[in-house]
């Protein structure tokens, strides 16, 4: 819904890095969220009730529901009503599935020209930049919190902290010894490149280090959208079941690094870690998945280890990229030079 009607922008504010007076972002620069709420809300009596199937087809309902939205939803055995069914993956009163689309496609292809800026800033300062990505409660400020403690002194950080009101955990992370700058959201429900790009400008970044980029505790509106990231990183927590990776698949489809947290409670919420671990597969076959846990014998080592393997990893390739680019400018004075 959010690539639809694009809620993310308006009312966000952020802090400066010390904690300091935030400002409003009314998302400017061209960068308008499309609201199409107000299209196609005709309200007309005896219009029809639209009906998309799962095998594509649609069929036309001619009785009256009192207003003129088309309700496209798909019809599986069992009686669930599909939403998602339609090209849109989703669905909007008043609005048909291409409209949607098209919606869709205008407010990503604005927010992937931020991310592309954003990535090229991170590049040039030799950033590991990680999106970390969960639902509320999932653990992602503690495990961020002790991730600071065990990197202080020996890799340099910094955090963008993302939630709809209060500095709260932006005041953890700073007690931790890192750099955080705060963006409220509002009413939006996910971050988006054009607000990280406006905190990075108030960030120190710290040159070859990792920036963690700690999005909204939602499990569905961010993973639509692209931060300028080197790596995702999804994080569920043992109590919330293992089913999650199947009710919410876009989360776990785009993630680098999947991090099952709190797992030294698992023995006592009945988690099945087999059957977790399973579902995060079937979803995504191709991402690491780590237990941790912020206490207990699980702890982070292997987190650590992770990060310190995804860093060296970034600085090779950001490396190898800069000497490819020194040759061919050199290849290039030497072929001036025969002039």
């Amino acid at each position: 819904m959010c690539t639809v009607c694009g809620c993310s922008g308006d009312g966000a504010t952020i802090s400066d890095a010390t904690g300091g007076h935030a400002h409003a972002h009314p998302h400017e620069h061209g960068h308008g969220h499309a609201h199409g709420h107000g299209e196609g809300h005709a309200h007309a009596l005896g219009e029809a009730h639209v009906h998309t199937h799962a095998d594509g087809t649609t069929h036309s309902h001619g009785h009256d529901h009192g207003h003129g939205h088309d309700h496209e939803h798909a019809h599986p055995a069992g009686g669930t009503l599909d939403y998602g069914a339609g090209p849109a993956r989703a669905h909007a009163p008043g609005l048909s599935q291409a409209r949607m689309v098209e919606i869709e496609t205008s407010i990503l292809a604005k927010n992937d020209d931020y991310a592309a800026r954003n990535r090229a800033r991170f590049e040039a300062a030799g950033l590991l930049a990680l999106n970390l990505l969960s639902g509320p409660g999932a653990g992602k400020t503690t495990l961020l919190v002790e991730t600071l403690k065990a990197l202080a002194g020996r890799l340099p950080t910094a955090v963008i902290e993302g939630d709809q009101q209060t500095d709260n955990d932006a005041a953890r992370i700073r007690a931790a010894g890192a750099p955080a700058v705060q963006i409220n959201t509002g009413k939006g429900c996910h971050l988006d490149a054009h607000m990280v790009g406006h905190a990075v400008e108030k960030l120190p970044l710290p040159p070859g280090g990792v920036l963690f980029i700690e999005n909204v505790g939602n499990l569905v509106c961010p993973a639509a959208f692209d931060l300028g990231e080197t790596k995702r990183v999804t994080l569920i927590s043992v109590a919330e079941g293992d089913d999650k990776p199947l009710k919410y698949p876009d989360i776990f489809e785009g993630a680098d690094l999947v991090l099952i947290t709190k797992a030294d409670l698992a023995p006592h919420v009945d988690a099945d870690m087999a059957q977790l671990e399973a579902n995060i597969r079937r979803v995504n076959p191709r991402a690491d998945i780590l237990r941790v846990s912020a206490r207990g014998e699980v702890g982070l080592s292997r987190w650590i280890s992770w990060l310190d393997k995804a860093r060296a990893e970034r600085l090779d390739a950001l490396a190898a990229a800069r000497e490819s680019e020194a040759l061919a400018l050199r290849a290039a004075m030497a072929v001036g030079g025969e002039r």
